[in-house]
């Protein structure tokens, strides 16, 4: 029996590109108004200093909040910033990339689905990004939400699906993932004996077969998903 169905995020009940895309570009602009340094740290600098703080802080490598933080951090104080303006900006920096990262567009289907969805199952959200779902939609829509990197656990690390299967209540063989990566959604939960709804945004098939996978193009299909695993 189906009892609990846990999704993945970004890029599967929204396009999260042109999201991150917006995202980068313009808080990091918004920071160079106030500090006058992107043209000694050019972006490309940021996102090189985030790749490093990922190697020198490896258990925090998936809080993408935190080694941004300490990115900008590095980058003021280089800059020549006080400590003081250096943290209160990053500070600000922060608070303000966190808002237009939260700026996504649902597609269309996703809401109404997670609305039918939620009155018979119980919902989770289990995620790498520091998207916190309960701000995109109703917070009542969803029993359990885990920011696998914030809890040191990113995917593919099987202890993000254990901590939500246990929140739930629910054993891995009553449960459905729902995700976009083959490697970080759908092998991981495949292995701990969830059925898997597997979003193959790029059609590139299947590399396994399995009775537990169903490959989808889109999330509008999980319906059918879910009607095969109740009959």
């Amino acid at each position: 029996m189906l009892k609990a169905i846990t999704f993945d995020l970004d890029d599967t009940l929204w396009d999260n590109g042109p999201v991150m895309a917006r995202t980068e570009q313009v808080h990091y602009d918004w920071l160079d108004q106030q500090a006058h340094h992107a043209e000694r740290f050019p972006l490309s600098e940021y996102v090189a200093r985030r790749e490093a703080m990922a190697q020198r802080y490896p258990l925090r490598r998936g809080d993408f909040t935190f080694l941004r933080h300490e990115a900008l951090l590095s980058i003021l104080q280089d800059h020549g910033l006080p400590d003081h303006d250096a943290r209160r900006l990053v500070a600000e920096t922060i608070d303000y990339m966190l808002t237009l990262r939260h700026e996504v567009t649902l597609y269309d289907e996703s809401l109404p689905l997670l609305e039918t969805l939620a009155e018979n199952y119980r919902l989770g959200a289990i995620t790498n990004g520091n998207v916190d779902v309960r701000r995109v939609v109703d917070a009542t829509l969803f029993d359990v939400v885990i920011n696998a990197g914030e809890i040191h656990a990113p995917k593919p690390d099987a202890r993000a699906f254990l901590a939500a299967l246990a929140r739930m209540r629910a054993t891995a063989g009553e449960s459905l993932h729902v995700g976009d990566s083959w490697k970080e959604d759908a092998l991981p939960a495949l292995r701990l004996g969830m059925n898997v709804a597997w979003i193959d945004r790029r059609g590139s098939g299947s590399p396994i077969e399995h009775p537990r996978l169903h490959r989808l193009a889109h999330v509008r299909e999980l319906p059918y998903v879910i009607e095969a695993l109740t009959q």
